[in-house]
């Protein structure tokens, strides 16, 4: 009885995780269905009112009206759809959302929040050191602009379920992170006791965001720092002066035109001896990358030049997988992120 109590609970803690984190509404009806055995119940849809919509709607955070008027919708069609009962309180908050929308929407048209929670599953070691961790963030939604490194991709996400998986690997180190986006990463490395986190970009807009992001986290400035750093115009002195142990990144092997200058910025890393050391590497550091492969040709590429500079890549995709930290996460495709270790042949 205890076990299934326990398994309900977890459910409805994923349900709310999948709202926070403005799961696609299909999966979201997917997930609230699996959370009572198929059926939106009165309980699922009292849920659903009361613990997700009620709490972000009067949040101090800004919510997103469009997302969570959607989200209404889609319960009272599919409650009605399949003859249940329908919690009058739905049609009650649906009906004001879309009356008052106009005025609560406060530029959601280009930036959403969301609340990403990495639950660490039951009676796993990992929790006797670690807690589960929920990470605010302002993301951009205005892609087709050129705002990609505002968004959240999918390999930022599987980096940090690995980090998550393996804080001994980061814990005490001082950690380097190329191309760092919304900063969701750096989170979770400060999160696994990281002694020192640098995050960087060439993109100052997404500097701007990353910044506002750790300051929803409660993250300062002696435990993160952020740093302009475009790829083509970083020095060797320049990035010498971190003394960085280890080296990651997350979807940055994705232009062809960027190859060249991420080649000669890892190399210069990679160079640089750190204290981040395995059995099997006495001396050089490493370099973690997740990435997707859209394009093969480019990933290609990337490995060729790679193969010319001296670097070293491993795919550890299969032999380090992380744990399944995002289970509400539907949309998440955690099986097209590949992650490779990279290192430099002396």
């Amino acid at each position: 009885m205890a076990l299934l109590q326990d398994t309900k609970s977890h459910n409805f803690l994923c349900l709310k995780a999948a709202f926070l984190a403005l799961e696609p509404a299909n999966c979201f009806i997917s997930l609230a269905r699996q959370t009572c055995g198929g059926s939106l119940s009165e309980e699922v849809q009292n849920f659903i009112l009361e613990l997700c919509v009620e709490n972000s709607v009067h949040s101090d955070i800004l919510f997103n009206s469009t997302y969570v008027k959607n989200i209404l919708k889609k319960v009272i069609v599919a409650a009605e759809s399949t003859c249940e009962v329908v919690v009058e309180g739905l049609y009650e908050r649906f009906a004001k959302i879309s009356a008052l929308q106009e005025y609560v929407m406060r530029g959601e048209e280009n930036k959403i929040f969301k609340k990403i929670s990495f639950l660490f599953p039951f009676g796993t070691s990992h929790q006797s050191c670690l807690t589960n961790l929920v990470v605010s963030l302002h993301c951009s939604l205005n892609l087709l602009e050129g705002d990609t490194g505002c968004a959240l991709w999918p390999s930022s996400l599987f980096l940090s379920e690995f980090i998550l998986s393996y804080p001994k690997l980061f814990s005490e180190k001082v950690c380097f992170e190329v191309g760092s986006g919304v900063g969701l990463v750096g989170v979770a490395l400060a999160h696994v006791g990281a002694s020192k986190v640098i995050l960087t970009d060439g993109d100052r807009s997404s500097l701007g965001n990353m910044q506002h992001n750790l300051e929803l986290n409660h993250l300062t400035s002696d435990k993160v720092h952020i740093q302009y750093l475009p790829w083509e115009y970083a020095t060797e002195i320049e990035l010498s002066k971190y003394k960085h142990d280890c080296v990651l990144g997350a979807d940055i092997i994705y232009d062809p035109k960027c190859v060249p200058h991420l080649i000669r910025v890892l190399c210069m890393l990679l160079k640089s001896k750190g204290g981040f050391m395995f059995a099997e590497e006495t001396e050089a550091s490493v370099a973690y990358i997740a990435t997707v492969i859209r394009n093969k040709e480019t990933f290609n590429y990337f490995i060729g030049a790679a193969e010319e500079a001296h670097l070293s890549i491993v795919d550890v995709t299969e032999n380090q997988q992380p744990l399944n930290l995002l289970p509400y996460m539907l949309s998440y495709d955690r099986a097209s992120v590949r992650l490779c270790k990279i290192s430099y042949l002396f």
